[in-house]
């Protein structure tokens, strides 16, 4: 049986570099109390010896725990169904794979796994938060701001609020989609709405607003059913804005995944995609191109937006008192079959 290599340790690295072990503690902690050479000797013998540092120790020292958490305020079935959620979540690792952090990812669905992932948050096991999916006045980004824990939030906050957070373009987005539909001659038209209680569905739904109101439309305005970002909320959605106004020419979803109910809704009601209606979604999911037919929506850059809330995390991080940063990221038409 061969021996296990034993782990160098911290006072061998001072040994080899000729300096204390208070030096290499500060050097591998980021101190700047230490001169240029004495840092190069440490890092020479880190790197010779392949030395580790003790996570654990290091956060005595710094009060950092290089972990962040991820919190998605949604049900299972909806995270690891909407590929909006698996995006964020490849920009987010995309955007960590260059530094040591570590990533833990908690659901807060319910008022106990909230209050869990709060208790999880306040006792100092992460040093920072980015939360997705809220609902209406949810607590959570007050107590996260109040126990001193940096937070960044994708999408803004209902209620307001100086908060660092991270958004694609709804309004415009939505405003597009609905100015392409009028475009190409729809006359009657109507949306699948988000819910009323998160800022991406209310902005959609204004946007898609503004649009049939610029156009002179005040009946599209109100024809308007509401899902929760599901495929067969979109499905029910679509069939009862079936049933109020028959002769509906254009449908608007407010995302990929309720467009693709709407699609099944028209198919089981005898309506040609786009002959008889035309059908717009929002994201740009990867499904969307192999839909029946394929789906013209609207893009957004929801990897782009992890990336970027793990940026603005990480120079909140580093600047706790800095003014809050909003980021809104450009959307884009993308133009298939289906309208």
């Amino acid at each position: 049986m061969v021996a296990q290599r034993r782990a160098p340790t911290l006072e061998e690295v001072a040994e080899l570099a000729g300096v204390s072990r208070a030096t290499v503690s500060r050097v591998v902690n980021g101190s700047s109390r230490v001169s240029p050479e004495a840092q190069a000797a440490v890092n020479a013998a880190i790197a010779q010896l392949g030395y580790v540092p003790n996570r654990a120790a290091r956060s005595l020292v710094t009060r950092r725990t290089d972990t962040l958490v991820l919190i998605v305020h949604e049900r299972p079935d909806t995270v690891f169904s909407d590929p909006f959620f698996a995006s964020v979540l490849r920009g987010v690792n995309q955007a960590l794979s260059p530094t040591d952090l570590q990533l833990v990812l908690l659901q807060a669905q319910g008022e106990a796994q909230r209050d869990r992932a709060l208790r999880y948050v306040g006792n100092g096991h992460v040093d920072g938060v980015l939360l997705i999916s809220l609902h209406g006045d949810d607590i959570m980004p007050t107590a996260i701001s109040a126990a001193g824990v940096p937070l960044v939030m994708a999408g803004r906050l209902l209620t307001g609020g100086p908060l660092d957070y991270v958004d694609a373009d709804n309004v415009g987005g939505a405003r597009d989609a609905v100015r392409y539909l009028i475009a190409a001659g729809r006359r009657r038209l109507a949306t699948v709405a988000g819910p009323g209680d998160m800022s991406v569905g209310v902005d959609r739904l204004r946007g898609y607003r503004e649009a049939v109101r610029e156009a002179g439309d005040q009946a599209s305005a109100g024809r308007v059913a509401v899902g929760d970002f599901t495929e067969e909320s979109g499905r029910r959605a679509t069939t009862q804005l079936l049933a109020d106004h028959p002769d509906l020419d254009a449908v608007f979803a407010a995302s990929d995944l309720m467009a693709l109910g709407a699609l099944r809704a028209l198919r089981e009601a005898g309506r040609r995609v786009p002959e008889d209606v035309a059908v717009v979604g929002f994201d740009d999911a990867a499904l969307a191109a192999y839909a029946d037919p394929p789906l013209t929506t609207i893009r957004q850059p929801v990897e782009l937006m992890g990336q970027e809330m793990v940026r603005l995390l990480l120079a909140r991080i580093a600047d706790p008192y800095a003014d809050p940063t909003e980021v809104v990221l450009p959307t884009e038409l993308v133009v298939r079959a289906s309208a």
